[in-house]
């Protein structure tokens, strides 16, 4: 499939899927997240954790692939900017973004491989779950165009997930443990109105529906990462989330103090953000652009 091809793809599936809001008032893009209350202390911690790396204030936030800021944390990175440059490939997320929005943000229906903006321009930039979408061939060409674009002194954050997860033995250990319990006494696990089948390239089962639940999706790894990118740019990556959503809905029960679980869980992150962004699920990319009077030294 050509990149154009694959680019109509995912705009087609964001506008007739993933940003329309379904009955629970959740976008069919959130059955991949975990809502429970169980979860949310955590979930909304590691949200936080975009802001905690973002300057606190300034004239242009670049959200690269903004969809519709879909939640409430994410509105909280751009609120002392004076304008929220909303981009995607989608029409629907930028229609959706402006009611969450209004007057404060400015809404670009464009390519994140391809950044129509001119150099040094904005305060902060954070490109969240979207980058996985793009082929491979042109992911460096993604965070050369960020970074470009960025202020001189100032820092931009990326979210995704990797493929390539070394805690993934942990988890799927756990996630058996979680298993044996349930058939030892009796209780299945919740039924989650947003679940969806693991494979996101799958078609529902579901006899009545019409459109898939997932659309192109490549993830690479933090060695790939560092043998592409070493060199072009001072970067970091610390962790965003280290365990998958398919991990917390297994394991974090609230009868089995699932919220004491995920509290130590987040001070072990917080103790070692290099360790579990590199070998955890979701890493948090962070890169600051070199000052002009560092740059001239």
């Amino acid at each position: 499939m050509s990149q154009d091809s694959v680019k109509h793809e995912i705009g087609q599936f964001y506008d007739q899927v993933g940003w329309q809001l379904e009955q629970e008032g959740f976008y069919q893009n959130a059955r991949y997240e975990d809502l429970r209350p169980v979860s949310a202390e955590y979930i909304h911690n590691c949200h936080m954790r975009v802001k905690d790396h973002l300057a606190a204030a300034g004239d242009y936030l670049l959200d690269g692939g903004s969809g519709p800021v879909q939640y409430d944390e994410y509105l909280t990175y751009s609120e002392d900017y004076r304008y929220r440059v909303c981009m995607d490939l989608s029409l629907v997320a930028l229609q959706e973004a402006r009611k969450r929005l209004g007057e404060k943000g400015i809404y670009i229906n464009a390519d994140i491989a391809n950044l129509p903006f001119r150099s040094d321009v904005f305060d902060g930039i954070v490109s969240l779950h979207t980058i996985h979408h793009v082929p491979i061939e042109e992911k460096v060409r993604v965070y050369q165009g960020l970074y470009r674009c960025l202020k001189p002194g100032r820092t931009m954050v990326t979210v995704d997930g990797w493929a390539d997860v070394p805690l993934a033995g942990a988890m799927n250990f756990f996630m058996r443990v979680a298993n044996r319990l349930r058939r030892w006494t009796g209780k299945e696990a919740p039924k989650m109105p947003t679940d969806v089948p693991a494979d996101q390239n799958s078609t529902p089962s579901n006899a009545h529906a019409k459109t898939p639940v997932g659309t192109y999706v490549l993830k690479t790894s933090a060695k790939w990462f560092h043998s592409v990118m070493k060199g072009k740019f001072p970067y970091q990556i610390r962790v965003w989330r280290s365990v998958s959503v398919k991990f917390l809905r297994s394991v974090i029960q609230p009868e089995w103090g699932g919220r004491f679980w995920l509290k130590v869980l987040y001070r072990l992150e917080e103790w070692f953000p290099r360790y579990f962004g590199e070998n955890g699920q979701y890493p948090l990319i962070i890169i600051k652009k070199k000052s002009l009077s560092s740059s001239k030294e």
